[in-house]
């Protein structure tokens, strides 16, 4: 059976990756001209994904709560590739605090800087959230859902992290409501390795924190509410 189910994930990488070729080279002409064109690309290949993923791999996609329109500050668990898709895919205008190596990432770099993505050089922390800062103030004028992973990095199922200060500054400079977001997709779709599973992968978006909060509280609040909704929706995948 494993066997059955790595050949198919094999298909299913072949199949979307080819598929992103296709679709960056098909919006080319819009995106050139319009950031509108890159956001329908990005958001025609995060369908076209999970479309895939439910047909070859046996894996349905369920995103819960209330994603939002609105301008606000999205921190969200961060388990492997498929969270991405499915936070970007849900909301209108997402962009990303992204590591400075992705620019270089054939595609999802031009990409990801057309839809206003933000890049930061984290080997300089202070450096780094001092520009983060400085760049999301200077593109207020680009509406839209700013998403940042607080712990910086994916972090399999189980496995705990420390919650880095970034989201607090920008949560602090922004003054904009923050919405966390749990996640259970490392389940089914593992932060390494080429085999992915069948299953139901899981996105919630949580209530909103509002403005305000003195850093240590909206620190504490936000691992609270991310880490105890996503070990809920693990344990929901895993059966237990």
């Amino acid at each position: 059976m494993i066997v059955i189910q790595f050949l198919r994930s094999m298909i299913f990488h072949v199949v979307i990756y080819v598929g992103m070729v296709i679709f960056a080279i098909g919006f080319l002409p819009w995106m050139l001209v319009d950031k509108r064109g890159g956001h329908a690309a990005c958001h025609a290949w995060c369908y076209f994904v999970l479309c895939c993923a439910r047909w070859i791999i046996g894996l349905k996609c369920e995103v819960r709560g209330t994603p939002p329109t609105d301008e606000v500050l999205v921190a969200g668990k961060h388990q492997s590739f498929l969270d991405i898709i499915m936070i970007y895919g849900a909301m209108p205008r997402g962009k990303f605090i992204m590591k400075k190596e992705i620019l270089y990432t054939p595609i999802v770099g031009q990409y990801g800087l057309r839809i206003g993505c933000i890049p930061v050089d984290r080997g300089k922390r202070g450096v780094a959230i001092k520009k983060m800062v400085a760049d999301v103030a200077a593109g207020r004028s680009d509406p839209g859902q700013l998403i940042i992973f607080p712990q910086g990095t994916r972090v399999p199922v189980g496995e705990k992290r420390p919650y880095k200060i970034g989201s607090a500054v920008l949560y602090r400079e922004l003054n904009q409501d923050c919405v966390p977001v749990a996640v259970n997709v490392g389940v089914t779709w593992p932060s390494h390795g080429l085999i992915r599973y069948s299953g139901t992968a899981v996105v919630e978006f949580l209530p909103r924190i509002k403005p305000g909060l003195a850093t240590d509280e909206f620190m504490q609040r936000l691992e609270a509410t991310i880490e105890t909704a996503s070990d809920k929706l693990a344990a929901e995948a895993l059966g237990k």
